[in-house]
């Protein structure tokens, strides 16, 4: 069992009110972590921390700031083996999924480290003479970041290594349900000899979270609100930002579509859909969410595709390597077995499978599914994948944007020019022709529109989502005045 603390100003310390929560692994409920219940003075406690270090902070020269960086990244690397077993331990992840986080998490800490000198400006011609007029980016305080479980590595340093390369100090709200796992990440921080009060780091019960994140966001010093998670807790914290005007960046729920175009290669279009669909058994905001599939190939992709998925290994993943470990707790069995019985009540024909009563849940494939099912709508989250039949390009890019989300998009087809031109008239803000729904890297542009939410990550739109634009001008010669 992990017994963690949070850290403040530098300080690992318990909840002021000395009290903890469990939380347990969901195979077979044994105590994984105990961490701090913060409350909502410890909430405020952790921003004043980061508020007082933030002026020495946005000081510091971009070659110290990057030098930090790079080291917080070799240290986070390192420290693969504990995320891999506090991931299996806290949320059931296999291991895989964990390494994989940990790697594309100390490229996110590189990617930023780079960022340090690209945090520029432009001159701005003026109509007064004399006036040099700039537009200078400059940090905007402190940055609340909020992490989900499911790609806990990844998105736990997401929500915080661009603001700390453009000069804001951060307060990482960890997730009631991986705390260990986010804990890690500010190890590798600190062991990189980042100042006190840099990075700090809050975790807090369940059923304190919504006073915790107010009593945050509400705070004067908070300058930037970023979260990753559900659409339906993104849009309390959008208008809890509302409320006390504050920016945000949300990246929230996907129903990813997979188009699979009649000219497609159809190995390479089962090959992404395997990995899009049951990475992580399906829990990424980018999985494939639905297989949008021409009739005229459909046949041969299902039956390809369920050959590679009833191989798939699944078992407990502390036991041995595994591709689908445990899902996150046995609300997401029973989500995904109501959206199974939803659809072959109404017609759909389950390929492979099928309902479980455990948290280690198969590779699951629904064939004919049609927009009757609440499958072809809802997001499962989870390993349950409906295949959509169409018929032509037209009845594809329609099948693909009848949904409220738009966060990510993939399209197959051997025509790369008429692939291109399907994927720009899906209504998503990431589409990838002949590659996964599932793909990220650090310095491309990541977010939705729609329902996923707004705003992006990555790279120079980071900059521009962690600064504030000034306007600052010099006068250069005598002005002159109308009085």
């Amino acid at each position: 069992m992990n017994d963690i603390r949070m850290l403040i100003g530098g300080d690992k310390v318990a909840a002021a009110s000395g009290q903890t929560f469990e939380r347990r692994n969901p195979l077979d409920g044994s105590v994984a972590t105990r961490a701090p219940a913060g409350s909502v003075q410890d909430a405020a406690a952790a921003v004043d921390a980061a508020a007082k270090a933030f002026p020495a902070w946005a000081a510091m020269g971009p070659g110290e700031r990057r030098a930090l960086l790079l080291k917080a990244a070799t240290a986070l690397e390192a420290k693969t083996p504990q995320f891999i077993q506090a991931m299996a331990a806290e949320t059931g992840a296999a291991a895989p999924w964990a390494g994989f986080n940990a790697h594309l998490a100390a490229g996110m800490l590189q990617e930023a480290a780079s960022l340090t000198t690209q945090i520029g400006g432009e001159v701005i011609p003026s109509d007064v003479p004399g006036s040099l007029a700039m537009g200078l980016r400059v940090p905007a305080g402190v940055v609340l970041g909020i992490a989900p479980w499911n790609a806990p590595v990844i998105l736990g340093v997401r929500a915080i290594a661009t603001p700390l390369a453009c000069g804001n100090t951060v307060v990482l709200k960890g997730s009631e349900l991986c705390p260990a796992t986010h804990g890690l990440i500010i190890e590798a921080l600190q062991e990189a000899g980042l100042p006190p009060g840099v990075v700090n780091f809050v975790t807090n019960s369940p059923q304190d979270a919504a006073a915790v994140v107010e009593a945050m966001v509400a705070h004067p010093a908070v300058r930037r609100v970023n979260f990753t998670g559900s659409t339906h807790v993104g849009r309390l914290i959008a208008q809890t930002c509302a409320k006390y005007l504050k920016q945000a960046v949300l990246e929230l729920g996907g129903k990813a579509p997979l188009v699979v175009l009649d000219d497609a290669d159809l190995d390479a279009a089962v090959d992404g859909a395997i990995f899009g669909a049951f990475a992580n058994s399906g829990q990424i905001c980018m999985s494939t969410e639905r297989l949008v599939v021409d009739a005229r190939v459909a046949d041969t992709f299902v039956a390809k595709f369920a050959a590679r998925a009833v191989g798939l290994p699944l078992g407990d993943p502390r036991k041995g390597p595994v591709v689908l470990g445990s899902v996150v707790d046995m609300s997401t069995v029973e989500r995904c077995n109501a959206l199974i019985d939803d659809a072959l009540a109404k017609g759909a024909t389950l390929v492979c499978g099928g309902k479980s009563e455990t948290t280690l849940m198969p590779a699951t494939i629904l064939d004919h599914v049609t927009s009757e099912m609440r499958v072809y709508h809802d997001e499962s989250f989870g390993p349950v994948k409906p295949v959509v039949r169409v018929k032509g390009v037209e009845a594809a890019i329609a099948c693909a944007n009848d949904n409220p989300y738009g966060l990510s998009a993939a399209v197959f087809g051997r025509d790369t020019a008429r692939a291109m031109q399907v994927a720009q008239r899906i209504d998503s803000g990431i589409c990838h022709v002949n590659g996964p729904t599932v793909h990220d890297e650090a310095q491309m542009p990541f977010g939705g529109v729609k329902a996923s939410g707004y705003g992006r990550f990555g790279g120079k739109a980071g900059i521009e989502a962690f600064t504030e634009l000034r306007w600052m001008t010099v006068q250069t010669m005598p002005r002159q005045y109308p009085f």
